[in-house]
């Protein structure tokens, strides 16, 4: 069996632009980017088109092979609200994008889209790319961390380290019970877990 090493997986690509740093640090291994609003595919496509070892999957990763509705910020509305930020709240649940509206993100019904996407499960995923090791894999997707995490199973590929946003872990701007679940996991697993910063948890492999 053909067997591969990837140098960077990453669940919500959003539009590429934040993941360039770690994508120029790896030349000679492949990088999946995962991303399933329409126009942020395009837009990676174009903004991160000097790199010839990046493969785009247009799906959506949960816990079960599905189709499934998933909300996302229209386009046009992104320049409207003017906050960048808005390419990357899409969610399969229409709330999560409400629940950002504030004074300074007056985002209403009209702003946002639906698609039905193709959900896959990670480990459908790493078989589609024969994929047995993985260097760093990045997961930013909107509150939907604990659902995948759930499902990856650490013995049974190789990944040297995972980063996730946690700040949405248990509901919108919350963290609890859940995430203590993942950590525990993690560490039963022989991962060293730290907050990066008040978004990001990392875990590395010993």
């Amino acid at each position: 069996i053909f067997k591969m090493k990837f140098g960077l997986i990453v669940l919500g690509a959003h539009i590429g632009v934040h993941i360039k740093d770690e994508i120029s640090k790896i030349n000679n291994s492949p990088i999946l980017l995962v991303e399933p609003v329409p126009h942020n595919v395009d837009a990676i496509k174009e903004n991160l088109k000097e790199y010839k070892n990046i493969i785009i999957e247009p799906v959506a990763i949960s816990n079960i092979n599905e189709e499934k509705d998933f909300y996302f910020v229209k386009g046009n509305s992104i320049n409207k609200l003017k906050k960048h930020w808005a390419s990357g709240i899409g969610s399969f649940d229409k709330n999560h994008l409400i629940s950002h509206r504030s004074k300074r993100f007056l985002i209403e019904d009209n702003d946002i889209d639906k698609v039905v996407i193709e959900t896959l499960r990670f480990k459908d995923l790493i078989k589609k790319h024969s994929i047995t090791e993985i260097e760093k894999i990045i997961i930013d997707v909107e509150g939907f961390e604990y659902e995948i995490l759930s499902d990856i199973d650490l013995a049974e590929i190789k990944i040297n380290s995972i980063m996730f946003e946690y700040k949405h872990f248990d509901g919108y701007l919350k963290s609890g019970d859940k995430l203590q679940k993942i950590i525990q996991k993690f560490e039963k697993n022989n991962y060293k877990v730290s907050k990066i910063d008040k978004e990001n948890i990392l875990a590395i492999k010993h």
